[in-house]
């Protein structure tokens, strides 16, 4: 299998795919054509562990890696989650949902699931595609996968890893996570501008010829951690066949009766994984796309008019704030074409809009239903489900909540609620939602131990660790000089 350019000019191996992260000519790799497996191929998920789900899945999209290559890469990924699964479902009776908790990795957020992978990854198509240069990692993060990129190339020979994050636009401890990263090939910058102007700049990087002949003269070849590069967005896939398997094995869903999913985005890239899950096989039924008041895709999928020409709000779901869904690309090369993709691209990127025909707009809206919740709803939607479950929620997970109660619900249906973030990441909204008082409203770790006495939570260890690590990266810089201060951080000159 073969993986093309959303804009039509490069085509590749899966390995290469990886290793390059975005294809020469700006666009995203995606696959000439999807696998999809057998019902009982779907069905044997159940009996496996995770790592052998993530693997099978995995081998169909990547085939030029082994079974046995991505069972061990997965083993040593997974090794480093809580519990005795990565991914647990937790029924809801009372909210009537089931929860796909993606938050037990080291940095408490659904990115761990791909970016523990990631690494193992790029290090084996590497050596596949006989690339000796060190691969520099560039990330763009709006809270969650920035620290996740950093933990899992902390070290990681033959690489560096670079994160950008938007000044004052992620939470106290998503800041405080990455600014204390360990590791030698470690670096992190904070841009003066939101994280449209991070992701933006990152993405111009990788198709600035000076920039890039520069890097390579140092050799180096850029890569991405961001849901961009192919070896992301796959693992990414794997846990949705795993939720799929085991409502399977428990008569919760088939594929006359599938499962609904409800997943809060901003970048696009969680609920198109499970697109593809879909498209190749696994019984899901409708897709709900979950926005904050950044709502461009809640807008976008009722109308089929894509416009950034919007007011930029900072929320209490940070990881959401975002108006350019890159991996949104993905989905409207499967609807377009490359040529159409171009011009979209085009469109955005100089009269910040484009808009769809009706046939295509037609389309969208089969695919996925949406809404959006403001900061108001979204906490009002964290006291809710634990006044009637005793569950907490984050925010991110809160926002997708709300917006899943918004919707008619067919009562023959499972529906999924996908939770992306542990509640200590955002302790102090979280306890402001539950009526929780705290001395310092903004002590993220006070808020910790209110959760922990209040509501009887554990502290996960990755968060008890915060306490004691120092600050390491102190570098700003603003949205324009992006690429010097790659180049100061990767030669010592940052702070």
């Amino acid at each position: 299998m073969r993986y093309i350019s959303t804009r039509g000019g490069d085509e590749v191996s899966s390995a290469r795919a990886i290793v390059r992260g975005i294809a020469p000519d700006g666009g995203l790799y995606v696959p000439e054509s999807l696998p999809v497996l057998s019902r009982s191929e779907v069905r044997a998920l159940a009996d496996m562990d995770y790592p052998s789900r993530a693997a099978m899945i995995l081998q169909k999209m990547l085939p030029d890696f082994t079974g046995e290559e991505l069972l061990e890469m997965a083993r040593k990924a997974y090794a480093r989650f809580e519990g005795d699964f990565p991914c647990p479902a937790r029924e809801l009776e009372k909210t009537g949902v089931r929860v796909l908790e993606l938050f037990h990795g080291p940095t408490m957020a659904f990115k761990d699931m791909a970016l523990q992978m990631l690494p193992h990854l790029l290090r084996s198509a590497a050596l596949k595609t006989g690339e000796k240069r060190e691969i520099a990692i560039l990330t763009a993060t709006s809270g969650d996968t920035g620290k996740a990129a950093l933990e899992g190339f902390r070290d990681c020979e033959g690489t560096s890893v670079t994160v950008f994050y938007p000044k004052g636009g992620v939470s106290r401890v998503q800041e405080t996570q990455m600014v204390t990263s360990r590791g030698e090939n470690t670096h992190v910058i904070a841009v003066r501008g939101n994280f449209d102007d991070a992701q933006t700049g990152v993405k111009r990087l990788f198709t600035d010829e000076k920039f890039i002949a520069h890097m390579n003269e140092k050799g180096r070849v850029l890569s991405s951690a961001n849901s961009i590069n192919l070896g992301r967005l796959a693992p990414q896939v794997a846990y949705y066949f795993s939720a799929a398997a085991d409502m399977l094995k428990e008569g919760r869903a088939d594929w006359d009766r599938p499962a609904d999913v409800c997943v809060p985005t901003g970048n696009f890239g969680n609920i198109l994984a499970c697109w593809y899950a879909k498209r190749m096989g696994a019984p899901i039924g409708r897709l709900i796309c979950a926005s904050n008041a950044n709502r461009v895709l809640t807008d976008f999928i009722r109308t089929g008019v894509y416009d950034r020409r919007r007011e930029f709000f900072k929320t209490e779901s940070p990881s959401m704030d975002i108006l350019i869904s890159s991996n949104l690309e993905r989905f409207l090369w499967e609807i377009g074409g490359a040529e159409k993709v171009k011009g979209w691209m085009t469109s955005l990127s100089r009269d910040g809009v484009f808009r769809l025909d009706e046939k295509e707009r037609q389309i969208l809206s089969s695919d996925f239903l949406c809404g959006c919740a403001d900061d108001g709803e979204t906490m009002a939607e964290i006291k809710r489900v634990y006044e009637a479950d005793g569950y907490v929620l984050d925010p991110h997970t809160a926002v997708a909540s709300a917006v899943l109660r918004g919707l008619e619900k067919d009562p023959g249906r499972t529906v999924l609620l996908v939770s992306t973030a542990s509640p200590f990441k955002f302790g102090p909204v979280v306890c402001l939602s539950l009526g929780i008082g705290l001395s310092d409203p903004a002590d993220a770790f006070e808020a910790a131990e209110r959760l922990k006495e209040t509501c009887g939570l554990s502290v996960p260890l990755p968060f008890e660790e915060l306490k004691s690590l120092p600050v390491r990266h102190r570098a700003e810089c603003g949205k324009e000089d992006m690429g010097e201060a790659v180049l100061a951080a990767l030669e010592g000159r940052a702070g």
